[in-house]
């Protein structure tokens, strides 16, 4: 059998629709031994969610997918760790007859992945992680998510401390710390503490911030970073990042990039979502 192409998508976020769409698309669809990789965020805000999960699970291995903030917070959810959002479009999820098993599925998904030379995440890496400490740190809260105490272990997952990473901090701290760093940052300060609470894109970054990516010595830059969340910042190509946001959800379009080539291929989408909204 011949290796097919890697297409790595962006935030699909319950546009499932959009998703069919663009695996339909040629280049795509011609190729019966293509593999997916999906930066997160599978579900929420759109109004598909149940089925985009279905969708991505019957790709079996051709498929697989980082945990992001979204789909985190439905095993919160789930786990009875935090309240549905008036935003939300999760309940469809948690009330199907398979959602056991689909949020069984869910659990197993990674926080990063690493392989020919480009690093998974949803959101970013602290500049001080190189890949393999990402990869390290990740597995640390994986585990915690497969274990028979997952639901515990997502009580404390929320909260905007610590923004920063110290390799001495232990228990929920630490979880929280290496969490919100793939799941949730887009900015930080001159001390390299993230700002998770800036949304904006990066033509109005307030003075004193800066994009993860853009900061100095960061030690992925031996790696292609790719990622997606960051939905104002948009399509970024560039040999050591790729990113894949560009707002499905809020009525952009769902992004496909091969990996061996950054070839682009995009399909249009119809929702409407505050794209400043997590």
């Amino acid at each position: 059998m011949s290796v097919g192409s890697i297409w790595m998508i962006g935030d699909v976020q319950g546009c499932c629709d959009s998703l069919n769409h663009l695996l339909e698309q040629p280049k795509i669809a011609d190729d019966p031994n293509a593999r997916f990789w999906f930066a997160g965020d599978l579900v929420n805000r759109g109004p598909r969610s149940l089925a985009t999960l279905r969708r991505i699970m019957a790709m079996g291995d051709r498929a697989l997918s980082v945990l992001g903030n979204h789909d985190l917070h439905l095993l919160a959810m789930a786990a009875g760790a935090r309240r549905p959002s008036k935003r939300d479009t999760l309940t469809e999820v948690l009330e199907a007859h398979d959602a056991p098993e689909i949020l069984n599925w869910l659990r197993q998904c990674p926080l990063a992945h690493f392989e020919y030379g480009h690093l998974l995440v949803h959101a970013g890496v602290l500049p001080q992680w190189s890949a393999e400490k990402t990869l390290a740190l990740a597995d640390e809260v994986h585990a915690q998510l497969r274990s028979n105490d997952w639901k515990q272990s997502l009580l404390t997952m929320y909260g905007n401390e610590p923004d920063n990473w110290d390799d001495t901090f232990r228990g929920p701290e630490r979880m929280r710390a290496i969490i919100n760093a793939l799941t949730r940052i887009r900015l930080c300060n001159k001390e390299g503490r993230m700002m998770l609470s800036v949304k904006t894109g990066p033509e109005v970054i307030q003075p004193g911030l800066t994009p993860w990516f853009n900061m100095p010595k960061r030690a992925t830059h031996d790696v292609t970073v790719v990622f997606g969340h960051w939905s104002t910042l948009g399509l970024t190509l560039k040999p050591d990042l790729i990113s894949l946001d560009t707002g499905c959800v809020w009525g952009g379009q769902l992004t496909a990039v091969r990996l061996q080539d950054q070839f682009v291929v995009q399909v249009a989408c119809d929702q409407s979502v505050d794209p400043l909204a997590d």
